[in-house]
Protein backbone atom coordinates (compact mmCIF):
# COMPACT_ATOMS: atom_id res chain seq x y z
CA UNK A 1 0.00 0.00 0.00
CA UNK A 2 1.36 3.44 -0.93
CA UNK A 3 1.98 6.15 1.61
CA UNK A 4 -0.86 8.16 0.04
CA UNK A 5 -3.27 5.21 0.40
CA UNK A 6 -2.19 4.64 3.99
CA UNK A 7 -2.72 8.28 4.91
CA UNK A 8 -6.10 8.27 3.17
CA UNK A 9 -7.16 5.16 5.16
CA UNK A 10 -6.04 6.74 8.41
CA UNK A 11 -7.97 9.90 7.57
CA UNK A 12 -11.09 7.88 6.80
CA UNK A 13 -10.80 5.99 10.08
CA UNK A 14 -10.33 9.21 12.02
CA UNK A 15 -13.34 10.77 10.33
CA UNK A 16 -15.45 7.70 11.07
CA UNK A 17 -14.38 7.76 14.71
CA UNK A 18 -15.27 11.44 14.98
CA UNK A 19 -18.63 10.82 13.36
CA UNK A 20 -19.38 8.00 15.79
CA UNK A 21 -18.39 10.20 18.72
CA UNK A 22 -20.84 12.85 17.58
CA UNK A 23 -23.69 10.53 16.61
CA UNK A 24 -25.71 9.10 19.50
CA UNK A 25 -25.44 5.32 19.60
CA UNK A 26 -28.53 4.64 21.71
CA UNK A 27 -32.23 5.48 21.44
CA UNK A 28 -33.06 8.84 22.96
CA UNK A 29 -34.17 8.83 26.59
CA UNK A 30 -35.70 11.79 28.40
CA UNK A 31 -34.91 11.49 32.10
CA UNK A 32 -37.55 13.05 34.35
CA UNK A 33 -36.00 13.63 37.80
CA UNK A 34 -39.37 13.40 39.55
CA UNK A 35 -42.00 10.67 40.04
CA UNK A 36 -44.42 9.70 37.29
CA UNK A 37 -47.70 11.53 36.96
CA UNK A 38 -46.55 15.12 37.53
CA UNK A 39 -46.54 17.90 34.91
CA UNK A 40 -42.88 17.37 33.95
CA UNK A 41 -43.52 13.68 33.40
CA UNK A 42 -46.68 14.30 31.39
CA UNK A 43 -44.97 17.00 29.32
CA UNK A 44 -42.01 14.72 28.60
CA UNK A 45 -44.35 11.99 27.34
CA UNK A 46 -46.22 14.41 25.08
CA UNK A 47 -42.94 15.57 23.57
CA UNK A 48 -41.48 12.05 23.31
CA UNK A 49 -44.51 10.77 21.44
CA UNK A 50 -44.64 13.73 19.08
CA UNK A 51 -40.91 13.84 18.32
CA UNK A 52 -40.62 10.14 17.44
CA UNK A 53 -41.39 10.82 13.77
CA UNK A 54 -38.32 13.06 13.47
CA UNK A 55 -35.94 11.58 16.03
CA UNK A 56 -36.92 7.92 16.25
CA UNK A 57 -38.23 6.20 19.36
CA UNK A 58 -37.93 8.39 22.47
CA UNK A 59 -38.22 6.79 25.92
CA UNK A 60 -39.14 8.52 29.17
CA UNK A 61 -37.59 7.33 32.43
CA UNK A 62 -38.33 8.63 35.91
CA UNK A 63 -35.32 9.01 38.22
CA UNK A 64 -36.61 10.86 41.30
CA UNK A 65 -34.61 11.80 44.36
CA UNK A 66 -32.81 14.70 46.06
CA UNK A 67 -35.26 17.31 44.83
CA UNK A 68 -34.53 16.38 41.22
CA UNK A 69 -30.78 16.18 41.76
CA UNK A 70 -30.50 12.41 41.29
CA UNK A 71 -31.81 12.38 37.73
CA UNK A 72 -30.04 15.61 36.80
CA UNK A 73 -26.69 14.31 38.00
CA UNK A 74 -27.24 11.07 36.06
CA UNK A 75 -27.63 13.00 32.79
CA UNK A 76 -24.81 15.43 33.59
CA UNK A 77 -22.40 12.52 33.97
CA UNK A 78 -23.82 10.29 31.21
CA UNK A 79 -21.22 8.88 28.80
CA UNK A 80 -20.94 10.18 25.25
CA UNK A 81 -23.36 8.48 22.92
CA UNK A 82 -25.84 7.55 25.66
CA UNK A 83 -28.30 10.01 24.12
CA UNK A 84 -29.87 11.00 27.43
CA UNK A 85 -31.69 14.28 27.88
CA UNK A 86 -33.05 15.81 31.07
CA UNK A 87 -36.42 17.39 31.70
CA UNK A 88 -34.84 19.88 34.04
CA UNK A 89 -36.54 22.60 36.02
CA UNK A 90 -36.05 25.67 38.15
CA UNK A 91 -35.19 23.38 41.07
CA UNK A 92 -32.47 21.41 39.28
CA UNK A 93 -30.82 24.38 37.57
CA UNK A 94 -31.52 27.48 39.65
CA UNK A 95 -32.54 26.53 43.19
CA UNK A 96 -30.80 23.36 44.36
CA UNK A 97 -27.25 24.50 43.56
CA UNK A 98 -27.59 27.22 46.21
CA UNK A 99 -29.28 25.02 48.81
CA UNK A 100 -26.90 22.10 49.18
CA UNK A 101 -23.38 22.40 50.54
CA UNK A 102 -21.87 19.63 48.40
CA UNK A 103 -23.71 19.81 45.10
CA UNK A 104 -22.74 17.07 42.60
CA UNK A 105 -23.00 18.93 39.27
CA UNK A 106 -22.63 22.39 37.78
CA UNK A 107 -26.03 23.42 36.35
CA UNK A 108 -24.44 25.85 33.88
CA UNK A 109 -21.24 24.13 32.75
CA UNK A 110 -22.45 20.51 32.72
CA UNK A 111 -25.52 21.02 30.51
CA UNK A 112 -26.51 22.37 27.13
CA UNK A 113 -30.00 23.92 27.27
CA UNK A 114 -32.13 22.70 24.36
CA UNK A 115 -35.67 24.05 24.74
CA UNK A 116 -37.78 25.74 27.39
CA UNK A 117 -41.07 23.83 27.62
CA UNK A 118 -43.18 26.00 29.91
CA UNK A 119 -43.30 28.71 32.54
CA UNK A 120 -46.12 28.33 35.04
CA UNK A 121 -47.00 30.01 38.31
CA UNK A 122 -47.14 28.19 41.57
CA UNK A 123 -50.35 28.52 43.51
CA UNK A 124 -50.87 28.62 47.27
CA UNK A 125 -53.56 26.07 48.10
CA UNK A 126 -55.26 24.92 51.29
CA UNK A 127 -57.74 22.18 52.05
CA UNK A 128 -61.10 23.85 51.33
CA UNK A 129 -62.95 22.14 54.18
CA UNK A 130 -60.21 22.79 56.73
CA UNK A 131 -59.85 26.41 55.58
CA UNK A 132 -63.58 26.99 56.12
CA UNK A 133 -63.32 25.69 59.69
CA UNK A 134 -60.35 27.97 60.40
CA UNK A 135 -61.87 31.01 58.75
CA UNK A 136 -59.18 31.21 56.07
CA UNK A 137 -60.48 32.70 52.83
CA UNK A 138 -57.55 34.85 51.70
CA UNK A 139 -53.78 35.10 52.01
CA UNK A 140 -54.07 37.79 54.74
CA UNK A 141 -56.37 35.40 56.65
CA UNK A 142 -53.69 32.72 56.43
CA UNK A 143 -50.96 35.09 57.61
CA UNK A 144 -53.11 36.14 60.56
CA UNK A 145 -53.75 32.50 61.50
CA UNK A 146 -50.05 31.62 61.31
CA UNK A 147 -49.08 34.60 63.47
CA UNK A 148 -51.62 33.58 66.12
CA UNK A 149 -50.48 29.94 65.98
CA UNK A 150 -46.68 29.93 65.54
CA UNK A 151 -45.11 26.53 64.85
CA UNK A 152 -48.51 24.82 64.97
CA UNK A 153 -49.06 24.44 61.22
CA UNK A 154 -47.10 22.44 58.67
CA UNK A 155 -46.71 22.95 54.96
CA UNK A 156 -46.09 20.20 52.45
CA UNK A 157 -43.85 20.22 49.39
CA UNK A 158 -42.70 17.96 46.61
CA UNK A 159 -39.37 17.51 48.39
CA UNK A 160 -36.41 19.35 49.85
CA UNK A 161 -35.19 21.87 47.31
CA UNK A 162 -38.41 21.83 45.31
CA UNK A 163 -39.80 25.18 44.22
CA UNK A 164 -42.72 24.57 46.57
CA UNK A 165 -40.24 24.32 49.45
CA UNK A 166 -38.51 27.54 48.40
CA UNK A 167 -41.84 29.34 47.92
CA UNK A 168 -42.98 28.44 51.44
CA UNK A 169 -39.68 29.48 53.01
CA UNK A 170 -39.80 32.82 51.21
CA UNK A 171 -43.40 33.25 52.35
CA UNK A 172 -42.35 32.61 55.97
CA UNK A 173 -39.49 35.07 55.67
CA UNK A 174 -41.58 37.86 54.14
CA UNK A 175 -44.53 37.41 56.54
CA UNK A 176 -42.44 36.73 59.66
CA UNK A 177 -44.38 33.55 60.39
CA UNK A 178 -43.27 30.10 61.56
CA UNK A 179 -44.42 26.65 60.42
CA UNK A 180 -42.90 23.23 59.91
CA UNK A 181 -41.98 21.55 56.64
CA UNK A 182 -43.08 18.07 55.57
CA UNK A 183 -41.35 17.04 52.31
CA UNK A 184 -42.83 14.36 50.06
CA UNK A 185 -41.57 12.49 47.03
CA UNK A 186 -43.25 14.64 44.42
CA UNK A 187 -46.26 16.88 43.98
CA UNK A 188 -48.98 14.23 43.97
CA UNK A 189 -48.29 12.83 47.47
CA UNK A 190 -47.97 16.39 48.81
CA UNK A 191 -51.41 17.26 47.44
CA UNK A 192 -52.81 13.99 48.80
CA UNK A 193 -51.48 14.89 52.25
CA UNK A 194 -53.10 18.31 51.96
CA UNK A 195 -56.44 16.79 51.08
CA UNK A 196 -56.22 14.36 54.02
CA UNK A 197 -55.40 17.14 56.47
CA UNK A 198 -51.80 16.12 57.21
CA UNK A 199 -50.56 19.59 56.25
CA UNK A 200 -52.23 22.99 56.23
CA UNK A 201 -50.96 24.33 52.92
CA UNK A 202 -48.93 23.59 49.83
CA UNK A 203 -47.28 25.79 47.22
CA UNK A 204 -47.67 23.74 44.07
CA UNK A 205 -47.39 24.34 40.35
CA UNK A 206 -50.67 25.31 38.75
CA UNK A 207 -50.76 22.34 36.38
CA UNK A 208 -50.82 19.84 39.26
CA UNK A 209 -53.16 21.75 41.55
CA UNK A 210 -55.69 22.98 38.98
CA UNK A 211 -57.87 19.82 38.80
CA UNK A 212 -58.20 19.77 42.60
CA UNK A 213 -59.05 23.47 42.68
CA UNK A 214 -61.70 23.02 40.02
CA UNK A 215 -63.18 20.06 41.92
CA UNK A 216 -63.59 22.24 45.01
CA UNK A 217 -61.35 20.08 47.21
CA UNK A 218 -58.65 22.74 47.39
CA UNK A 219 -58.97 26.49 47.81
CA UNK A 220 -56.52 28.68 45.92
CA UNK A 221 -55.47 31.69 47.98
CA UNK A 222 -53.02 33.25 45.54
CA UNK A 223 -50.70 32.74 42.60
CA UNK A 224 -46.98 33.24 43.10
CA UNK A 225 -46.37 35.48 40.09
CA UNK A 226 -46.91 39.24 39.99
CA UNK A 227 -49.95 39.01 37.74
CA UNK A 228 -53.03 36.80 37.81
CA UNK A 229 -53.28 33.71 35.64
CA UNK A 230 -55.88 33.17 32.92
CA UNK A 231 -56.71 29.73 34.30
CA UNK A 232 -57.64 31.28 37.68
CA UNK A 233 -58.62 34.86 36.89
CA UNK A 234 -60.40 35.31 40.23
CA UNK A 235 -57.32 34.37 42.29
CA UNK A 236 -55.08 37.34 43.22
CA UNK A 237 -51.31 37.50 43.24
CA UNK A 238 -49.77 36.77 46.64
CA UNK A 239 -47.66 39.89 46.05
CA UNK A 240 -50.83 41.98 46.46
CA UNK A 241 -50.69 41.32 50.21
CA UNK A 242 -47.11 40.02 50.67
CA UNK A 243 -44.89 42.59 48.99
CA UNK A 244 -41.82 41.19 47.24
CA UNK A 245 -43.19 37.69 46.71
CA UNK A 246 -42.58 36.55 43.13
CA UNK A 247 -41.80 32.92 42.23
CA UNK A 248 -42.56 30.90 39.11
CA UNK A 249 -41.96 27.34 37.97
CA UNK A 250 -40.34 26.58 34.67
CA UNK A 251 -39.05 23.41 33.05
CA UNK A 252 -37.28 22.47 29.86
CA UNK A 253 -35.06 20.00 28.06
CA UNK A 254 -31.31 19.85 28.64
CA UNK A 255 -28.55 17.73 27.12
CA UNK A 256 -25.11 16.98 28.52
CA UNK A 257 -22.66 19.77 27.66
CA UNK A 258 -20.80 17.44 25.29
CA UNK A 259 -23.69 17.19 22.81
CA UNK A 260 -22.58 18.60 19.42
CA UNK A 261 -24.28 21.83 18.42
CA UNK A 262 -25.71 20.32 15.24
CA UNK A 263 -27.55 17.69 17.29
CA UNK A 264 -28.74 20.34 19.75
CA UNK A 265 -30.21 22.38 16.89
CA UNK A 266 -31.92 19.31 15.44
CA UNK A 267 -33.42 18.34 18.79
CA UNK A 268 -34.58 21.89 19.53
CA UNK A 269 -36.33 22.12 16.16
CA UNK A 270 -38.07 18.76 16.64
CA UNK A 271 -39.25 19.51 20.19
CA UNK A 272 -40.46 23.00 19.29
CA UNK A 273 -42.42 21.60 16.35
CA UNK A 274 -44.22 19.19 18.70
CA UNK A 275 -45.00 21.85 21.31
CA UNK A 276 -46.27 24.36 18.77
CA UNK A 277 -48.34 21.89 16.74
CA UNK A 278 -52.15 22.12 17.14
CA UNK A 279 -52.24 18.68 18.77
CA UNK A 280 -49.38 19.54 21.12
CA UNK A 281 -50.88 22.87 22.13
CA UNK A 282 -54.19 21.22 22.91
CA UNK A 283 -52.58 18.60 25.15
CA UNK A 284 -50.65 21.26 27.05
CA UNK A 285 -53.75 23.44 27.29
CA UNK A 286 -55.54 20.64 29.13
CA UNK A 287 -52.79 20.92 31.76
CA UNK A 288 -53.18 24.70 32.03
CA UNK A 289 -49.86 25.18 30.22
CA UNK A 290 -48.88 27.35 27.24
CA UNK A 291 -45.75 25.89 25.61
CA UNK A 292 -42.79 28.20 25.08
CA UNK A 293 -40.58 28.82 22.04
CA UNK A 294 -37.28 29.73 23.73
CA UNK A 295 -34.43 27.45 22.59
CA UNK A 296 -30.65 27.06 22.65
CA UNK A 297 -28.81 30.36 23.32
CA UNK A 298 -31.99 32.15 24.39
CA UNK A 299 -32.86 29.39 26.82
CA UNK A 300 -29.27 29.28 28.09
CA UNK A 301 -29.38 33.00 28.85
CA UNK A 302 -32.67 32.54 30.69
CA UNK A 303 -31.22 29.71 32.82
CA UNK A 304 -28.19 31.80 33.79
CA UNK A 305 -30.49 34.66 34.80
CA UNK A 306 -32.69 32.37 36.92
CA UNK A 307 -29.64 30.81 38.55
CA UNK A 308 -28.39 34.25 39.62
CA UNK A 309 -31.87 35.31 40.77
CA UNK A 310 -32.30 32.36 43.11
CA UNK A 311 -28.78 32.66 44.45
CA UNK A 312 -29.75 36.11 45.70
CA UNK A 313 -33.19 35.08 47.01
CA UNK A 314 -31.99 31.95 48.82
CA UNK A 315 -29.07 33.72 50.47
CA UNK A 316 -31.30 36.63 51.47
CA UNK A 317 -33.82 34.23 53.04
CA UNK A 318 -30.96 32.21 54.61
CA UNK A 319 -32.35 28.89 53.37
CA UNK A 320 -29.94 25.95 53.51
CA UNK A 321 -30.13 22.16 53.35
CA UNK A 322 -27.21 20.13 54.70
Amino acid sequence: MSLRSTLFSVALAAAATAALAQTPSAPMTIVVPYPAGGPLDTSARIIAEGAAAQLGAVKVENKPGAGGGTGADLVAKSPAGSNQLLMGAVATHAVNPWLYKNFPYNPIKDFKPIALVARTPNVLVVNAEQAAKLGIKTTPDLVQYLKKNPDQAKYGSGGNGSIGHISAEMFKSLTNTRMGHTPFQGSNPALAALQSGQVLLVFDNLASALPHIRSGKLLALGVTTLSRNDALPQVPSINDSVQGFNVSTWFGLFAPASLPQADAQRYAAAFTAVMQSPAGKEKFKQMGITPEELTLDGFAQFVRSENSKYEFLIRAAKIKIE
